[in-house]
């Protein structure tokens, strides 16, 4: 059966039941119909806080991982043993879910319900999310057209775009005011995909209301024609953007195939911002049960580094386990067999890929994390393939195991709990983050490209250059680094599989985030509004006349 089908033939729980298993007052719901549900922030209490399970993954590939499947395997699992637990995810975007990718709540017996809501509009966030940015932008524009009350923006320096929820590389670089004094100011810009916003990774790093008001109005816009740094807070834009966000900012409630209760929020993308779900969020599963399993985006090099250096720093939080998932067929091709034959055996093209999955245990253990390899098992995979992978992870000291939450469900993680759990009792009582603020831009930026992702050295752009005298004169060097990078390798060319070794990395711009707290460096090629590819998966989409949906993976 498809992972729809799956879906369509569990019966779901009312939400109601399913905030009960967390000692959540029912009448404390924001009910958005029978099985969906957004919580109020009064049940975050540190005082209470179970462990924190980070799942991470190899580089990704377009064999597949299944990191988000395993980390709903991972915590129905975790209840099966005795232990209470909740998977905490990040919301999918709409991108993706009608581009290449398809949806994001797990596959098989281990996915989040009902599966439809979450992946299209869901309880309204990205929207939420996407009209607070452009409300933004719009004052902005007014401002600039103004006679009596402009700040004397100077056009060319304004860097805030639009966003919407959708790819489109059409509007990636528009011109605005057109046909007329009357109807504006001409310049030029564009749109980002909503899971680029700044606003999104300000709502998943605000720890309330008061926060994100203040984040808010951090956002920078761009200079004055006098050169004088203009934010948010001075167009008085905070309030009514955040009006906006008062019911986006609560969690939501939904439930795994097996009931076990997942909450789901925020959904910024890793190779471009945080990549992982908001800190409330976080908090407040942390509140509720033993253990929170939740995932960052991509590879250990991106969605976890930023989850420890970004998130987890700002919200003083430290994970007690890193699961690091891999498939046979994903280390097949970081080791060079071709796509068409990834299910062909091959040892040879493991024993080239298997790099790949080493360096990131590396990376996880540089942060004082005890880490625990997850072997996601396909059909096609042969024993001997498994057995290599096994023994190399043992031959250096990683405790590694097979799963089948695809087939199984919880019930194919059991002993990836146990170990998880065992993990967890020994793991050092708080991380190591990989940097300090204080260290200067270039010096964090060649930390990370160095011991993360093995770069010998860092190189600047004149534009990256000038970059970074801005911001020093703005005085935003203590800020955190969000790298923006491809996903396909550790490097920044998506065509150097496995471990690459001897490169440079480009950083071609920064781009500052202040009101998210951190910069981010542009390197290699990357698409803040992506475009559809030539079949889009949204051409599988459909709806009968009863309202069922069909082609949604």
């Amino acid at each position: 059966m498809t992972d729809l089908e799956i879906a369509h033939k569990v019966k779901m729980k009312p939400i109601g039941e399913i905030a009960q298993k967390l000692g959540i007052d029912p009448d404390d719901l924001e009910m958005y119909g029978k099985y969906k549900a957004k919580l109020p922030l009064k049940y975050i209490d540190r005082s209470k806080f179970g462990k924190l399970i980070l799942v991470s993954a190899i580089s990704p590939t377009p064999a597949g991982e299944g990191k988000t499947t395993v980390s709903i395997g991972l915590s129905q699992a975790l209840n099966r043993i005795g232990k209470k637990s909740v998977v905490v995810l990040r919301e999918p975007s709409l991108g993706p879910v009608f581009g290449i990718k398809g949806g994001a709540t797990g596959g098989g017996y281990s996915q989040v319900l009902p599966m439809e809501d979450i992946n299209l509009h869901f309880t309204g966030d990205f929207s939420a999310i996407e009209k607070a940015h452009n409300l933004l932008s719009a004052i902005i524009d007014n401002n600039i057209q103004s006679k009596t009350r402009s700040l004397n923006l100077d056009p060319r320096t304004i860097s805030w775009k639009r966003v919407m929820d959708m790819n489109d590389r059409s509007l990636r670089s528009i011109v605005v005011g057109l046909g007329g004094t009357a109807h504006g100011i001409p310049r030029e810009t564009g749109f980002d995909i909503t899971a680029a916003s700044e606003v999104m990774a300000i709502l998943c790093l605000s720890k309330d209301i008061e926060d994100l008001k203040e984040r808010l109005g951090k956002i920078f816009i761009g200079y004055t024609f006098d050169k004088r740094a203009v934010y948010a807070k001075d167009l008085n834009a905070a309030g009514a953007m955040a009006a906006l966000l008062k019911d986006a900012i609560k969690p939501n409630l939904v439930q795994t195939i097996e009931g076990t209760p997942a909450i789901i929020h925020g959904g910024p993308f890793a190779n471009i911002a945080q990549g992982t779900n908001s800190v409330i969020a976080t908090q407040t599963a942390m509140s509720l049960t033993d253990f929170t399993v939740t995932e960052a985006g991509f590879g250990f090099d991106l969605g976890a580094e930023k989850f420890l250096d970004i998130k987890c720093r700002s919200a003083k939080l430290s994970p007690n386990a890193a699961v690091l998932v891999a498939t046979i067929r994903a280390l097949k091709y970081h080791g060079g067999q071709p796509l068409k034959e990834i299910k062909t055996p091959g040892v040879e093209y493991l024993t080239k890929g298997i790099g790949n999955l080493e360096k990131h245990v590396e990376n996880i253990r540089l942060f004082s994390l005890a880490p625990v390899v997850a072997i996601n098992r396909f059909l096609t995979d042969t024993q001997e393939e498994i057995d290599f992978v096994v023994e190399r992870c043992k031959s250096k000291g990683i405790p590694v195991t097979v799963v089948d939450v695809w087939g199984k469900g919880g019930a194919g993680a059991e002993e990836l709990a146990h170990m998880v759990v065992e993990a967890s009792e020994h793991c050092c009582p708080n991380f190591l983050p990989l940097y300090p603020l204080t260290d200067s831009v270039e010096k964090k930026i060649e930390t990370i490209a160095k011991k993360i992702y093995g770069a010998e050295a860092v190189d600047y752009t004149s534009k990256a250059k000038s970059a970074l005298v801005k911001i020093s004169n703005l005085g935003l060097d203590n800020l955190a680094i969000c790298m923006a990078k491809t996903q396909k390798s550790l490097s920044d060319n998506p065509d150097l599989l496995g471990r690459p070794k001897d490169f440079v990395i480009t950083v071609r711009d920064i781009e500052i985030a202040s009101g998210a707290g951190f910069l981010v460096p542009i390197t290699g090629d990357i698409m803040r509004m992506p475009g559809l590819p030539e079949e889009p998966s949204s051409e599988r989409i459909d709806v009968d006349k009863e309202g069922n949906i069909s082609g949604l993976f």
